[in-house]
């Protein structure tokens, strides 16, 4: 059996090359299935760095969530030269992150959660996501994604905060 698994991916460092190199090297490994929009975001944490990239794309996999982590993501981030530092927030040429996993609930480690947290804290997550999958329920919450979605774009909109916006000029195709 496939797995439908989401990724996320994030970028600020030759974020124009290293985005679409990042789905290239996932569409190498795995079945790459749909690719959202590009959207530009103002850095969470350490705010004095370049604007991120992002973009979600769902994958299929026969692979379990701990070995998809190891030899896919993990490899994705090592051959854009992904340099990890104490602040998780720091500038990086990748961020390949594991956000849905078909509709499991589990903890991947200490560390990960799936559905990853995020997923209900930020717009920069969960509006690509919901892009590609909108009628997709929350498997905590029971919510659909784009209900998460429109919710989160909303909160900020009154909150007066940094919009999302979105990069037509930047286009992630495969094949």
């Amino acid at each position: 059996m496939n797995n439908r698994i989401i990724v996320l991916l994030g970028s600020n460092i030759n974020k124009e090359k290293n985005l679409p190199a990042a789905v290239g090297y996932l569409n190498e490994w795995c079945q790459v299935r749909a690719i959202s929009s590009v959207y530009e975001t103002c850095p969470v944490g350490l705010v004095d760095q370049p604007a991120f990239l992002n973009a979600a794309v769902l994958v299929e996999s026969s692979l379990d969530p701990v070995v998809f982590r190891r030899d896919i993501l993990d490899r994705v981030e090592s051959k854009l030269n992904r340099m990890r530092t104490s602040d998780k927030n720091a500038p990086r040429t990748i961020d390949a992150d594991m956000i849905l996993f078909n509709q499991d609930v589990f903890d991947l480690n200490k560390e990960h959660h799936i559905p990853d947290p995020d997923l209900l804290k930020y717009r920069h997550v969960i509006v690509p996501i919901a892009e590609l999958e909108p009628e997709l329920i929350h498997p905590e919450t029971g919510e659909s994604l784009s209900a998460i979605a429109k919710r989160l774009v909303e909160e900020a909109r009154i909150m007066s905060r940094d919009p999302l916006k979105s990069r037509p000029d930047i286009n992630i195709s495969v094949g």
